[in-house]
């Protein structure tokens, strides 16, 4: 028996059809869904056949191994995909930026990246002797680093202004080239929860999405904090409460 369509929907809900009105909408929406996943594919395209700019290979970062090089990150591999991670010294571990706590723990294994040739890392600007306690905390697998001593200004990222940054490096040899980089929301390919959730018929809940009336929406940036502390945090051992008065990082 078919669902007729209701005559009123309740707030906050899709009109509910049949089956063959459902298909009908849901056809017309994936031709619109082909486009833009083209159109992405040409974007893809585009950057591969962007020009790349030298940095220095010597540069120093410092890791849980010591002082390491931007050529070591490469880990023997011919790429290197770095995020760039916002940190607030002097602050707690709820006091890190939120949004790029949501960002890096989204990718928590690289498995896939290095089969194909690519290395991961994180990278901030933090001292390590504070990123190392807060990496511990958080139980991340991918490497961190800081770039408390590094002197090129394409490793610290040209277009970062005090946001999250994907930069993407080749290794010719013993020569390394920035090849593209990204910052603001180009970080949400690595952020596949968020992908899912555009997905929902509630999408990301936030107050600046195109939703109808009555759908549930909270401030911008919301999704990825609880109690004012990143999400992930609660489920770390030994979590403390959160404090209120305690300093805080800026939201993405």
């Amino acid at each position: 028996m078919s669902v007729q369509p209701s005559a009123s929907t309740r707030p906050g809900r899709p009109a509910v059809v049949d089956r063959a009105n459902w298909l009908r909408a849901r056809r017309t929406l994936l031709s619109r869904e082909k486009a833009h996943t083209r159109e992405g594919d040409a974007l893809a395209a585009a950057r591969r056949r962007q020009p790349m700019t030298a940095v220095d290979p010597a540069t120093v970062l410092v890791g849980a191994g010591g002082r390491v090089t931007l050529l070591d990150l490469f880990e023997g591999r011919d790429q290197l995909v770095t995020y760039q991670h916002m940190w607030h010294a002097g602050h707690p571990v709820e006091g890190q930026c939120v949004g790029c706590t949501a960002s890096v723990w989204s990718l928590q294994d690289a498995v896939y990246l290095h089969h194909r040739g690519v290395s991961f890392a994180v990278v901030c600007d933090g001292p390590w002797d504070e990123v190392a306690p807060y990496v511990a905390f958080m139980g991340y697998r991918v490497p961190w680093y800081s770039l408390q001593e590094a002197d090129d200004e394409a490793v610290h990222g040209g277009l970062s202004d005090d946001r999250g940054l994907l930069s993407c490096y080749l290794r010719v040899g013993e020569d390394v080239y920035l090849t593209h980089e990204t910052t603001h929301r180009g970080v949400e390919a690595v952020m596949a929860q968020l992908q899912v959730l555009d997905l929902t018929v509630y999408g990301r809940q936030e107050a600046w999405e195109d939703s109808p009336d009555g759908w549930p929406q909270h401030p911008t940036g919301t999704w990825w904090t609880d109690r004012g502390r990143p999400v992930p945090q609660w489920t770390r051992p030994g979590a403390a409460p959160f404090d209120p008065d305690a300093p805080r990082g800026h939201h993405h």
